[in-house]
C-alpha cells in the first residue's frame, strides 16, 4: 500500500491559532505542486497555502472557520504518481506524456511535506476548546472571540444539555456591559444601535480581519496609555538636495531612495542619544525594559488594513541597503505575504502621510512601544534667517509618547535631535 504524504503548517514561532477563511480542495481533486489548498487569515495578513507536493486528496483535516497552528495536519495526498496513474485512467489519456515530470516532482518533496508560514498576533484557545469543546460548537467559540467572550464564563448554555449558543453569547455581553455601565470604573456604555435605513438606502460591508483587529488593538491603547503628542518642523532642504543628487547617479533599474529612509537614520541616531525611547514598560508597570537592538517598524496602508514590518538592525545599516529592505517588505504587506518575522520587534514605530497630504495628525503609540513618530508633507516656507526670509523645505513632524516613561521635556529634546540630523545629515557620520 503506498503511503500517503502529510501537509502540515510548519514551524510560525511562537504563533497559533490561524483562521481557516475558505477550502479550495475537497476528497478525490488531483492537485498539483504550489496550487493552493486553502485560504488563511490573521490579524496582519490574508495567505495562501500552498501544496508541497503533487497528488490525489484523500483525506482533509480542515474547514472554514478552523483555527490552525503549527504542525496542524492539513491534508493527505496520495503520491503524485499515482494520482497521474488515477487521472489518467479516469480521464482514457495518454500516461506516458505526463509520468516523467510527476515523478520528477515527488522525486523532490518530502515525505512529509510543510506549508507556508504566517503571521498571526492572536490570544491561544487551547484552554477554551479543552473546557468547553462539548458544549460549545466552533462556530459559536468564533463568534465569541470576536466578541472578546471567554465561553469559560458563560456557566449555562440554552441549547440542548446545556451547549452554549450564540444567543447566550450575546445576552452574556449585554449583561457585562449593563453591569460594568452601572458600577462605573472601566465600564464603558455601548454605542446605541441605530436603523440607518430609515433615512434612506445603506448598505453592509464586513470589516476585514485586519481593520477588526486593529481597531481592537487601538482602542485598548486608547485607554490604557496616557500620550501625549509634540508638533514640530524639521529644515530638510539640504537632506533633500543630497537625496536627488544621489539618485540621480542610479540607473533606472536602482531602487530609488526615499526621505523616508533618512528619517528612519535619523530617529535610530536620536534613540542612541535618548535610550529612553527604546524601552518598554513592563506589565506591572514597575520596570522599564531597555533594549539593547534597534528595529524599526513602517506603517504600511494595504487593501485590508494597516500593517507594520519592521526593519532591523537600522544602525549597522547603510541608506541603500534599508532602501532595498523596505522596498521588498512593503511589496509583501501590499500582496498580503508577510512573516511573523517581518512585523516583530520593532523599537519604534514611523507612520507617514506624506504622500497623501496634511499638516499634522496624532498617531497613537504602537505599544508595547513607547512613542510614535507621525510625518506629513514637506512643504516650502519663507523662514527668517535672522537678516532676511529666504525660501526653505519644511517637514511637519509628530512624536507622540507614553507619558508614563516619557516626560515633556524629554520628549522636546528627542524632537530637537531628530530636527538637527534631519537639518545636517553629515552629523549622521559622527
Amino acid at each position: 500500500m503506498a503511503f500517503l504524504i502529510e501537509i502540515k503548517v510548519p514551524d510560525v514561532g511562537n504563533v497559533a491559532d490561524i483562521d481557516v477563511v475558505d477550502v479550495l480542495v475537497k476528497p478525490g481533486d488531483t492537485v498539483k505542486l504550489e496550487q493552493t489548498l486553502a485560504v488563511l487569515e490573521t490579524d496582519k495578513a490574508s495567505m495562501d497555502l500552498p501544496a508541497s507536493a503533487a497528488g490525489i486528496v484523500q483525506e482533509l483535516f480542515i474547514k472554514p472557520g478552523d483555527k490552525v497552528s503549527e504542525g496542524t495536519l492539513v491534508v493527505t495526498l496520495l503520491p503524485s504518481t499515482e494520482a497521474v496513474t488515477q487521472s489518467v485512467v479516469e480521464e482514457g489519456v495518454s500516461m506516458a506524456a505526463q509520468a516523467q515530470p510527476v515523478q520528477q516532482a515527488v522525486a523532490a518533496a518530502p515525505v512529509e511535506a510543510v506549508s507556508v508560514a504566517v503571521d498571526v498576533k492572536t490570544e491561544s484557545l487551547v484552554d477554551i476548546d479543552s473546557a468547553r469543546a462539548a458544549h460549545a460548537t466552533p462556530a459559536v467559540r468564533l463568534f465569541a472571540r470576536e466578541l472578546g467572550v471567554d465561553v469559560q464564563k458563560i456557566t449555562t448554555g440554552s441549547g440542548r444539555k446545556g451547549r452554549i449558543l450564540k444567543e447566550d453569547v450575546k445576552n452574556f455581553v449585554k449583561k457585562v456591559m449593563t453591569e460594568g455601565a452601572a458600577q462605573g470604573g472601566s465600564g464603558i456604555p455601548a454605542m446605541p444601535s441605530i436603523d440607518f435605513s430609515q433615512f434612506g438606502e445603506t448598505e453592509e460591508q464586513q470589516l476585514s480581519k485586519i481593520k477588526r483587529l486593529t481597531g481592537k488593538n487601538l482602542s485598548r491603547v486608547w485607554l490604557n496609555l496616557p500620550m501625549v503628542t509634540y508638533h514640530d518642523e524639521a529644515d530638510i532642504t539640504e537632506m533633500e538636495a543630497f537625496r536627488v543628487a544621489l539618485n540621480a547617479e542610479k540607473s533606472k533599474d536602482d531602487i530609488k531612495i526615499t526621505g523616508l529612509l533618512f528619517i528612519v537614520k535619523a530617529l535610530v541616531a536620536a534613540i542612541e542619544q535618548f535610550p529612553q525611547f527604546n524601552s518598554s514598560l513592563s506589565a506591572d508597570g514597575e520596570k522599564l525594559i531597555f533594549k539593547k537592538y534597534l528595529n524599526v517598524g513602517i506603517a504600511v496602508d494595504t487593501p485590508n488594513g494597516l500593517v507594520v514590518p519592521v526593519l532591523r538592525d537600522v544602525n549597522r545599516k547603510g541608506i541603500n541597503e534599508l532602501s532595498a529592505e523596505l522596498a521588498e517588505k512593503s511589496n509583501k504587506a501590499r500582496l498580503g505575504k508577510l512573516m511573523p518575522a517581518d512585523m516583530q520587534g520593532g523599537c519604534i514605530t514611523i507612520s507617514s502621510l506624506g504622500g497623501i497630504g496634511g499638516t499634522a495628525f496624532t498617531p497613537i503609540v504602537n505599544a508595547p512601544e513607547v512613542a510614535i513618530l507621525g510625518v506629513t508633507r514637506a512643504k516650502m516656507q519663507p523662514v527668517w534667517n535672522g537678516k532676511e526670509f529666504v525660501p526653505r523645505l519644511m517637514l511637519p513632524l509628530d512624536l507622540t509618547y507614553d507619558h508614563r516613561v516619557i516626560d515633556g521635556a524629554e520628549g522636546a529634546r528627542f524632537m530637537a535631535a531628530v530636527k538637527q540630523y534631519l537639518g545636517d545629515i553629515r552629523r549622521l557620520l559622527l
